[in-house]
């Protein structure tokens, strides 16, 4: 939650019309920036989802099935993405708890981001590791973050970089800008007044990780409301932008 400022700045308006995110495990895009999500996608844009693991190590039962604690979770992960209006969601199936930022998961996000074709995606930022107050980044999260800037840039727009899939039919694009989440260096706060509710909905959906909703719900207001108290609004979430392509002619862009 960040504290009020002195003197407020001004929200965020830009919006793709067409966005990805990236993120370890189902639930983090709910956690984080689902309420973005669905303002854009209000707005008109399309969303795209990609989790590169199944959340498979996600509990707390020494005993139970990893592959269907797997499969519970990519069922409510896609309940979740159906209340925040993903136009749909792709796992990478690749290991919870050991995630990589190698070959060839940037090769899996290069082929997601050429295929879907987003002017933004958005990432955990991989350069937290411990937050303020003592919080742990989760390993997984990081790998995430890093893997997803290393895929937009240069991989994603770089023709020769992965050649089969380009020669598959996949052609190089060009990501314009990252929204990092999560981020202790937040540069931007998008007013999610409208939407933040539908980011607690889209939570609820997650029911074998949420056991108390109730109080989840007010703590998700809370970080919401002190955000947003940045930009002088009822709720926001903040963000770390990166501006790799400034030129607005390059691609269908509009302004909320």
């Amino acid at each position: 939650m960040t504290s009020p400022p002195a003197e407020l700045v001004q929200p965020d308006d830009w919006r793709p019309a067409r966005f990805m995110l990236i993120a370890a495990h189902p639930d983090d895009a709910d956690f984080g920036p689902a309420a973005t999500a669905a303002r854009w996608i209000d707005a008109g844009s399309v969303g795209w989802l990609v989790c590169c693991t199944s959340g498979d190590q996600g509990g707390e039962d020494p005993n139970a099935d990893p592959l269907a604690l797997g499969q519970l979770r990519e069922r409510e992960q896609r309940a979740a993405a159906g209340i925040v209006g993903y136009a749909g969601v792709s796992f990478l199936h690749q290991p919870d708890g050991g995630l990589v930022n190698d070959l060839l998961l940037r090769e899996l996000l290069v082929r997601e981001i050429r295929t879907f074709r987003p002017e933004a995606v958005l990432a955990q930022d991989p350069e937290v590791v411990i937050y303020p107050g003592g919080g742990i980044n989760h390993t997984d999260h990081r790998a995430a973050g890093l893997a997803a800037i290393d895929a937009v840039y240069p991989a994603a727009r770089n023709p020769m970089a992965f050649p089969a899939l380009a020669r598959s039919g996949l052609a190089a694009h060009r990501v314009r800008r990252l929204y990092l989440f999560w981020t202790t260096h937040p540069t931007a706060w998008v007013d999610v007044s409208a939407t933040i509710g539908r980011k607690v909905a889209a939570l609820r959906a997650h029911a074998s990780q949420i056991r108390e909703p109730e109080q989840l719900a007010a703590r998700i207001a809370e970080w919401a409301a002190g955000d947003g108290a940045r930009i002088g609004t009822a709720a926001a979430e903040d963000f770390r932008v990166v501006v790799i392509d400034e030129d607005e002619e390059e691609a269908a862009t509009v302004e909320s």
